[in-house]
């Protein structure tokens, strides 16, 4: 698992997709939910290396490289 210490270093995700993580979020809501069921949980934003789309992930699942 990562923490706050691992921001700008290099991360893989359960999937096996590696990049930087740019930060986490303890408390994200995902505005995507409907608002009736959103909750709290907390996300790690992780960009592509070589360009692309950051995604995010569940902080448990990834670990520094």
């Amino acid at each position: 698992m990562i923490d706050r210490n691992d921001i700008g270093h290099r991360v893989q995700d359960a999937h096996g997709r590696t990049g930087i993580l740019r930060a986490i979020d303890p408390t994200w809501e995902d505005p995507s939910d409907p608002p009736y069921d959103r909750g709290q949980r907390p996300v790690a934003f992780i960009w592509p290396e070589r360009g692309g789309r950051e995604w995010h992930a569940d902080p448990a699942t990834v670990t520094r490289v």
